[in-house]
């Protein structure tokens, strides 16, 4: 039983005052070190707000993380977009997920040994029980707090509590997205307790999630101060909220139709993968007063916004780089008016170093199947069938990555691009193409006869540019996960917006097109039908969040079967020189390795499986459909 209860990670508290626990390990002189080997108790624990404030600390500590770190070993250290149609991995490492488990289709609830944590998602072995024992342990205690204490304050108190519950929540929404219906905790729970936690529905786990959510709008302030930069505010707890009612209103999980003949039986599997055995539209409804309530809250408090691009051409016209630094600066920094939930786990610049590791030691890259979807930057759609054998037949604007010289006809002029971009900007900043500097401010090695610095096998042309950038400096901030920003939440609520009402108004448009003009990019056509509107949000998603952690979601819960069926693709980039090239030629070919999607697709694939040894501890988890 115990051992159930550590692999649960729901770490147990003693029914008296001393702390035991393996994981309170605050490290902090005011706690006399660890309070487990300390001998701490909770008077001294919850002695004033800064001694309560480290057992909060140690909630956020363990949020989901979305970069490579040595916070865990997620996929075996890869990332989640590379089993999406975006980015293929080539880590043919022991323990890689998504090589090991993914591609080949090997994934199930008996995987041990090595592959076992190059899961996407390995319920029982993640930190988001940790996150929910530690709030429910501070919410539980944080009344201790003597009023008398030298640094009380009624309104930072009830502040503190509200982020505990947000801890929480944001850990159940990841469970939720990952799994569906999870054993919901009200409490800190105690060695007397008898362990069984059954498992609770898709929808009584997205009603809980709302109702941390709406609490802790009530205790959290709009904004914080700049010292106080990452904790949770108002605006995460209704922007959060209106993520998972927008994933559950979804067709995955919101339809008449089960997504696998295992969700059939309602009284099975059924309530715990999906809302109702009906579409029920009063879903959207809700998602859409969600969007209501952060644009309403947002009107009266302020400060949220996307950030903006500061015009450098002559006469104040906006060059693509602005584009790209404004972009960049919204997912990369922290502190800016975009960022609505922010994860950090170390100041260190080089905290993001291990993401490198994926493109300088294995051919890990792009897929042109994403590429392709990037427009020009005058909004003119890429054409699907471009000719790369003839990448100059449309003229220097047409062209597919670069404008080339004027003088030289180069794309590249000692040793740098030359910065005439004639794609969306965000397609630079999430991969570094053909002629583009990275890294390290020389030339990427996308080509296949580059020498210095050496290409990758397997490479596809497009190495991963978010979060790596091109220069060192550009690294050189402290490092976050911006788990959501702004642009998120427009998107949301303009996704809200289109289903509720069946079909775009002028406020759905208006929150759609302010993201494509952040990056320059013309309206989208007024006009468009429900579906033609979705289809156009769901596209703005993959070109604004890559690498964010989001396509995956979207591919699952709005049911994309085409992006996990469809044969990727990349180039065969060959350069003029096998060092310092300064123009390319092309070839499509087939991206490596092939997935067994491709041929063999089940929608099982949309729910982790959960580990056979958590179901036989009998606690009261069960199996997702098709595993």
């Amino acid at each position: 039983m115990k051992k159930m209860i550590k692999t649960l990670m729901i770490a147990l508290l003693s029914a008296g005052l001393t702390v035991a626990c393996e994981s309170l390990k605050l490290g902090d002189e005011g706690l006399s070190r660890a309070p487990e080997t300390s001998g701490a108790t909770l008077d001294t624990l919850f002695a004033s707000l800064r001694d309560a404030d480290k057992v909060l600390a140690t909630a956020y500590s363990y949020l989901p993380y979305g970069l490579i770190s040595s916070f865990d070993s997620k996929m075996g250290s890869d990332i989640l977009e590379s089993i999406t149609d975006h980015f293929v991995s080539n880590k043919h490492t022991e323990g890689d997920g998504p090589n090991d488990l993914y591609y080949t289709g090997a994934l199930g609830p008996n995987i041990s040994g090595d592959g076992a944590g190059g899961e996407a998602y390995r319920f029982g072995s993640e930190q988001d029980y940790t996150v929910i024992r530690y709030g429910w342990f501070f919410l539980e205690n944080a009344d201790r707090v003597p009023e008398d204490s030298k640094d009380f304050s009624a309104a930072e108190l009830a502040r503190k509590k509200g982020e505990a519950r947000m801890c929480i929540a944001i850990a159940y929404a990841n469970m939720l997205r990952y799994l569906g219906g999870v054993p919901l905790l009200d409490h800190s729970v105690t060695t007397d307790e008898t362990m069984h936690f059954p498992r609770n529905t898709f929808a009584e786990t997205v009603d809980f999630i709302v109702g941390l959510c709406d609490q802790a709008a009530q205790e959290l302030p709009w904004t914080v101060p700049v010292n106080d930069d990452g904790r949770m505010t108002k605006a995460a707890a209704l922007g959060l909220k209106l993520r998972v009612l927008c994933f559950a209103a979804s067709p995955t999980f919101n339809s008449d139709k089960p997504w696998h003949p295992d969700a059939a039986d309602w009284d099975g599997m059924g309530k715990y993968v999906r809302y109702g055995q009906n579409y029920d539209k009063g879903l959207w409804d809700r998602a859409k007063e969600a969007a209501d309530e952060f644009m309403n809250a947002l009107a009266a408090g302020g400060y949220y916004a996307l950030v903006q691009a500061t015009p450098t051409g002559v006469g104040g016209v906006y060059q693509s780089r602005d584009y790209r630094l404004a972009y960049r600066k919204a997912y990369n920094e922290r502190g800016t008016t975009e960022q609505i939930i922010s994860i950090r786990k170390s100041n260190s610049s080089s905290y993001h170093d291990k993401n490198m590791d994926l493109q300088d030691d294995f051919g890990c890259s792009g897929t042109l199947n994403w590429v392709n979807k990037f427009p020009y930057a005058d909004g003119t759609p890429f054409p699907e069938d471009f000719d790369w054998s003839n990448p100059n037949a449309g003229g220097p604007d047409r062209m597919p990555f670069f404008r080339p010289d004027a003088v030289t006809g180069d794309l590249i002029v000692d040793g740098k691009p030359t910065g005439m971009e004639t794609r969306d900007p965000r397609l630079y900043e999430n991969l570094c193409v053909p002629g583009d500097n990275w890294k390290n401010g020389v030339v990427g090695s996308t080509y296949v006869n580059a020498k210095s610095p050496n290409h990758q096998e397997g490479n596809t042309g497009f190495l991963q540019m978010k979060f790596i950038m091109q220069e060192s400096a550009d690294r050189n901030v402290a490092p976050h996960w911006c788990m959501m920003r702004y642009a998120e939440v427009l998107l949301n609520a303009a996704e809200a917006y289109n289903e509720a009402n069946g079909g775009p108004d002028a406020k759905a448009e208006g929150w759609l097109n302010a993201v494509r003009a952040r990056v320059g990019l013309p309206p989208v056509p007024a006009g468009m039908t429900k579906e033609e509107f979705r289809a156009a949000l769901i596209l703005e998603r993959e070109l604004e969040f890559g690498f964010e952690e989001v396509r995956w979601f979207d591919m699952v819960r709005w049911g994309i079967t085409e992006a996990f069926t469809t044969k990727l693709k990349g180039l065969e980039v060959v350069g003029n020189k096998t060092k310092n090239a300064t123009s390319f030629t092309y070839k499509v070919v087939d991206a490596y390795p092939p997935r067994v999607w491709y041929n063999d697709w089940d929608t099982k694939w949309y729910l982790a499986p959960i580990p056979a040894v958590e179901i036989n501890k009998g606690y009261g988890m069960t199996q997702n459909p098709g595993w």
